[in-house]
């Protein structure tokens, strides 16, 4: 009797945080409407792959401090633009085409808020995202979330085959799909498996390395062609082999493409056009990697610093 009841108190405790957690998905705000018939862009759109953010702030709930605050930046079409930092507080910053700008500052919390602005995840508490010339603030959710890839730190991949991982929607041949795996750095490995493209990923890619996943995740990338990709931190968690192989495919397949990266390896923002360096929010240096290396009172010098200190000799 005594087993039965401590059997009945751990389920009826599991039953109450499942109407708990359904109680409060059902008082959650809802999203914006996933197709809108005001406004719907043309198919082509984005053509060129602008961003630009407008007197943009946001919160992540209503009543929490904004983390990002009036934010006025124009990204030009093709841009690469690498980010590692901590707060975007900037005003009226204009980045001209086709130089690729890397945007550093102290590593924290918040380096991903303008990926999730950008697939309208969390709302501006004021301003404006417009992607070449378009709001997207009046066009639905799907319109929006189609057009943009993003590549996470943590790879999604589902149950299933390799070829519905890489093409889920069965848009491509398995010609196209050995193109993207060979531009991908990937192929071989696929070309070692019996299964081949029916080789079954396991639930979250399990049987699948971290690099291997990540590589699965980028030449679904390639195939969707977007004309805008976000790299959120993508590759922070694989070995430098990997992250080389991304940064060289990255290069080479969206050349034309606007490139967000969000990263935290100083050797990736090095290789940029030019620096931005944000200190306690504000713009304090916007200059070539080589001179603000040149100068050793730089902020940056002084973060490349921090950062080859702590590597073991």
């Amino acid at each position: 009797m005594y087993s039965w009841g401590v059997q009945q108190t751990s389920a009826l405790e599991t039953e109450i945080v499942a109407v708990e957690r359904i109680s409060e998905y059902s008082n959650s705000p809802p999203e914006a409407n996933w197709v809108t018939d005001k406004r719907s862009p043309a198919k082509e759109w984005p053509q060129s792959g602008k961003i630009e953010f407008k007197d943009f702030s946001m919160r992540y709930r209503h009543g929490l401090p904004l983390v990002i605050k009036d934010l006025s930046c124009i990204v030009r079409p093709g841009e690469k633009v690498l980010m590692t930092l901590l707060f975007i507080f900037v005003t009226q910053l204009i980045v001209s085409f086709p130089q690729k700008i890397g945007i550093v500052g102290r590593t924290g919390a918040g380096k991903s808020s303008l990926t999730l602005a950008l697939f309208r995840l969390v709302e501006p508490a004021f301003g404006k995202i417009y992607i070449d010339d378009v709001d997207i603030s009046t066009i639905g959710l799907h319109d929006i979330r189609k057009k943009l890839t993003v590549i996470p730190q943590e790879p999604l991949l589902f149950s299933g085959s390799l070829r519905s991982n890489i093409d889920p929607f069965g848009c491509h041949s398995d010609a196209e799909i050995y193109q993207a795996l060979e531009s991908s750095h990937l192929k071989e490995f696929v070309d070692t498996l019996p299964e081949g493209l029916s080789f079954q990923v396991a639930e979250s890619g399990s049987n699948l390395s971290v690099g291997q996943r990540q590589l699965v995740c980028l030449s679904r990338a390639i195939l969707k062609k977007s004309k805008i990709l976000i790299m959120d931190e993508a590759t922070a968690a694989v070995d430098l082999e990997t992250d080389s192989y991304v940064q060289e495919t990255i290069k080479e397949q969206f050349k034309d493409s606007t490139v967000l990266t969000i990263a935290h390896r100083i050797n990736t923002v090095v290789d940029c056009d030019r620096i931005m360096v944000f200190e306690n929010g504000q713009l304090v240096e916007f200059d070539s990697p080589t001179f603000l290396m040149a100068n050793e009172d730089s902020f940056f010098a002084k973060m490349v610093y921090e950062t080859t200190s702590k590597i073991p000799s």
